[in-house]
Parts: structure tokens; sequence; C-alpha cells
């Protein structure tokens, strides 16, 4: 990890300091913060877990800011090196660059700032029964309530989507990013959401950092029921159904993703609503039978291009998609992880309608 993050640092180091050959005493002080930020990310992951929310927001806060400012600085310094081709000097590029990254980086600031918006998409089902033909569903994952992502945010969202009177809420994972004696306070207001047919969930990975069967009760004392590889039947016409975190596994005895049982006695004239954090679940549940499923855990890259990076791990990033006889919806998430930027990508909150026919 260090070798990435001094060979990166370096780089940066090598286009915006040494090659425009920036005056003293600024070159001083740019070598010195760039060394000091090597450490940053993993530092701040590392030693603000034990710490209070407020204390652990100012760490991170300098971490994953740089972290984003570094992603655009590194694609400048990439970008300077094409200018060189060219003739262009390498104070003048550096200048390019900077003021390249500095746009970027106001408007991804100003996107996040703007908050989730709410994402329309109708998803047909061949054996949806008529009477259930407009069901709707808000689909909320990656929330990540933590350091950055309090309970004012958490509060608007349960605003948001109450407004829309869905007749189900489902959360796909990644609710929270901390331990729950720290933010407890902060997800009180999920206790509001409200649907006709009720609030479901399941895990995502970033749940088992932070002691998944705690967070599991706490939020099951709120109204949210996490489906653990088990279904359950909606009665306006189809299943219902959800799984461990595919990562689960490795990281909670007794957790870990089982489709097949999720599935178990399933009624096949009914499609099969799969709630599954990560993508790469859809070749597993496509295979089992499943109609559709919602998941996250992308972000949707978050950060324009690293999403083109995702698509070497996930079968999709962002959107709607078929795979077989299967659906596949992976919301780009309703709050984010790390730098509070979205470049290329919004924070949602999805509103699915299912529907007999792509026409109705």
């Amino acid at each position: 990890m260090f070798a990435v993050l001094g060979s990166a640092h370096y780089y940066i180091w090598l286009r915006f300091v040494h090659a425009p050959h920036l005056p003293p005493p600024w070159n001083v002080i740019a070598t010195v913060v760039i060394i000091a930020l090597v450490p940053s990310l993993p530092a701040a992951a590392i030693f603000t877990r034990t710490l209070s929310r407020e204390r652990a927001h100012a760490i991170t806060a300098v971490a994953y800011m740089w972290f984003g400012i570094a992603t655009y600085l590194l694609l400048a310094a990439a970008l300077t090196d094409v200018a060189r081709v060219f003739h262009v000097g390498a104070r003048v590029a550096a200048l390019a660059g900077i003021i390249g990254v500095a746009l970027t980086i106001t408007y991804g600031l100003l996107n996040v700032r703007r908050g989730p918006r709410v994402v329309r998409v109708r998803v047909p089902l061949a054996k949806l029964p008529a009477a259930a033909n407009g069901y709707t569903i808000v689909q909320l994952t990656d929330v990540h309530v933590g350091p950055s992502l309090g309970r004012a945010f958490v509060e608007h969202v349960v605003e948001q989507v109450q407004a829309l009177s869905p007749d189900l809420i489902v959360i796909t994972g990644d609710l929270i990013d901390g331990n729950l004696s720290v933010l407890a306070e902060h997800v009180e207001p999920l206790r509001e959401l409200h649907a006709r047919d009720g609030v479901y969930a399941v895990t995502g990975n970033h749940e088992y950092y932070w002691n998944a069967d705690a967070w599991i009760a706490h939020l099951g004392s709120l109204g949210l029921r996490f489906l653990r590889n088990e279904r359950v039947h909606i009665a306006a016409g189809f299943e219902l159904a959800g799984t461990d975190d595919s990562s689960a596994a490795g990281m909670a005895p007794g957790h870990g993703e089982d489709i097949p049982r999720a599935l178990a006695g399933r009624d096949p004239e009914l499609p099969v609503v799969l709630l599954a954090h990560h993508p790469s679940s859809i070749g597993r549940a496509a295979a089992a039978g499943v109609d559709l499923q919602l998941a996250g855990h992308t972000h949707g890259g978050q950060l324009l291009p690293l999403g083109w990076l995702a698509r070497l791990f996930e079968p999709r990033v962002a959107g709607l998609a078929r795979f077989g006889a299967a659906w596949l919806y992976v919301s780009e998430g309703t709050g984010f992880w790390g730098p509070p930027l979205r470049i290329g990508t919004t924070q949602e909150i999805t509103l699915i309608t299912l529907t007999r026919t792509l026409a109705s």
C-alpha cells in the first residue's frame, strides 16, 4: 500500500513541484506537505476507530479530501506529460493542471451539497400479477452514516423517501460506517421510515467492519427488518428475498451469502426481487431464478473515472441491465464514502416501479 501511495505522491511531486521549478519557499512547503500526506488515508482509517465522531471527522476530513484531490492531481500529472509531447512548457502545463483540478474539485463539492436526487426506474417483470402493476419500491443504499454524514443528512433522506409514499422501502447495505455507540443518535431518524409493506434491509461489507450483529439488532429496533438469507411474501404479488453480503463469510461467524437458502420454498409462479449488496451476486441470482436484483456497493465509481476501474470487478457499475432472464439494478448510492465529492455520478434515492410490460 505504501509503495503505491509513495509512487503516486512522488509522481505528483515530479510534475507539480520539480518539473515546473516551483520557486522557494513554495517548493519546500509543497514537498513537505506532499510527504506528510502520503500516509494520511490509511492512518486516518486506523487511528480514528476509537475516537468520537467529532474528533474522527476532523482527521478524516483532511485525509479523505486529499484522497479526492490526489486522484485528480494524478490524472492532471499524466496530462502534463501528454502536453509536453506538444511542446507545452512544464510550468504552463502544471498551472493548467492545477486550475483544472481546482475546478473539478469545486464541482464535486457542489454536486454533493445538492444532496440525493430521486431517480425513477421502471422494471418489467413477466410474472408480475396484474394487481401489482405499478408497485413502487424505494431503494436506499450506501448511505455511509459516519464521520462525514450524520443525523441531519439522515433526516433529509427520510423526508424525501416519505414524500414519495412508496409501497415498500428497501436498504441494500452499507447503511453505516462507524461504531454503534457513536452513531446511534445519528441513525435514529430511520425510525420514521414507513411504507405499506414495510422497510427491509440487507448487510453490506461496511456493516462487518463495525460489529454487524450489534448493528442489525439496533436497526431492527428502529423498524428495519433484515433479510438474512431469507424471503418474505409481499401480498401485492411477489417474493422479496435478501442475502448477507457476499464478503461476510470471512468477516463474521454465522454470516455469508446463501441465495438458495434465501429462495427456499418460493412460489415459482411469482417473481422474486432479491436484495444483495454486491452486483457480482447477479450470476448466482440469475442461475437461481431471481427476476430482479437490487444492489449498490459501487457508488457508480463516485469519482470519474474510477467507475471505469470498477468495471473490472463488477458486472455493472450503475443503472439497469439484463443478465439472461434476470434484471439487475445498481444504485449509485444515497450518500458517499471518503471525500465529499461526486464527479460524474450522483447521490440517488431510487424509486423503482414494477410493471408487467415495458410500455405499461
